[in-house]
């Protein structure tokens, strides 16, 4: 199934699942009472739905394949959210070696500019690795901690957050947690996958460049409100062939920008959970990010975004996830 979460108007957030090519959404608990006469709890939310388990799943494909008219909602008159918005808990990691090695580069350069001597600076800070590769990459996963409340879903604003004058855009997917996990095992991994979605992890670069010699991670580079768009929907892992085959395209006002593929990713959906949830249980719901695929931002080739952008993500077998950046007046 294409799960998403849909809001009317002003309306609460309702579960559902596309079909007819994405034109038109079942709403899954107005289906289960066309069927049964009364609420299913587990479809109270995409959530709640992960959280009932397999045998809510069950139901829900069910629903979808064979949906009372009364519960079919076009898709046109809605808007839609994140698949989980918020989530409970998102982790954002680093997969793929190709972002790293050349958004570092151009990354020094970056912060060189706010120095007198540019070129001294390039020099003082690849000699030191400083906004260099680290060698715990190539050793084991590496995340942190993204900013849940900032989750919006496809087609809402970016708003530029007004400290920053360098605004960037991060290619990535990403799964959704299906179980409690705790202390798996690599070979046991897939089977904690409920499913995928589309990321970008919008980035401040001048902040971003600032903060990160600090070796604490990335904090206002990262956090502003509307700053992690994703979906559009939720790809059930029964409709994924292998997540790690996938085209995956970054367009900006229609202009190709960068263009990758899943298949390089150096860490797998299965390592990240093997590594996170050593001695940590991973809750149902939770997400992790790929990290950004090759090619995949601005910054690798220094083109940078402006207000009023269309940013288009496109990741095969799960969609487009689109968002405008707009800018607002100070406070």
């Amino acid at each position: 199934m294409k799960l998403v979460t849909y809001q009317v108007d002003q309306g609460p957030q309702r579960a559902g699942a596309l079909i007819h090519d994405g034109t038109q959404i079942v709403d899954l608990m107005a289906a289960a009472e066309a069927r049964t006469g009364k609420d299913d709890p587990a479809f109270s939310s995409v959530l709640c739905l992960i959280e009932s388990g397999d045998e809510a799943f069950d139901r829900a494909r069910g629903l979808v394949a064979d949906p009372a008219p009364s519960s079919i909602v076009e898709r046109s008159a809605v808007a839609l959210r994140a698949p989980i918005q918020p989530p409970p808990q998102m982790r954002d990691c680093l997969c793929f070696e190709a972002h790293l090695v050349q958004a570092f580069e151009q990354a020094r350069k970056v912060r060189a500019q706010a120095f007198a001597d540019p070129e001294a600076a390039m020099r003082e800070m690849e000699k030191k690795n400083i906004l260099g590769v680290p060698q715990t990459f190539y050793e084991q996963p590496i995340y942190y901690k993204a900013n849940r409340f900032a989750v919006i879903g496809s087609d809402e604003d970016v708003v530029w957050p007004h400290y920053s004058d360098m605004l960037d855009f991060e290619l990535e997917f990403g799964c959704y947690i299906r179980k409690p996990a705790l202390d798996v095992k690599v070979e046991d991994a897939r089977d904690y996958i409920f499913g995928y979605t589309i990321f970008n992890d919008v980035s401040a670069r001048d902040a971003q460049t600032k903060e990160m010699p600090g070796q604490l991670g990335p904090g206002k580079g990262k956090d502003f409100d509307t700053g992690n768009p994703m979906g559009p929907c939720l790809v059930t892992t029964d409709e994924m062939d292998d997540p790690y085959d996938l085209t995956m395209i970054a367009r900006v006002n229609g202009q190709e920008w960068g263009r990758g593929s899943s298949s390089s990713m150096m860490w797998k959906f299965e390592d990240l959970i093997a590594h996170i949830s050593a001695s940590e249980t991973i809750h149902p719901g939770e997400f992790l990010g790929s990290g950004t695929v090759g090619n995949g931002s601005g910054i690798e080739q220094m083109r940078f975004l402006n207000p009023g952008d269309l940013v288009e993500l496109e990741v095969e077998g799960i969609g487009i996830l689109r968002n405008r950046i707009v800018r607002r007046d100070r406070p």
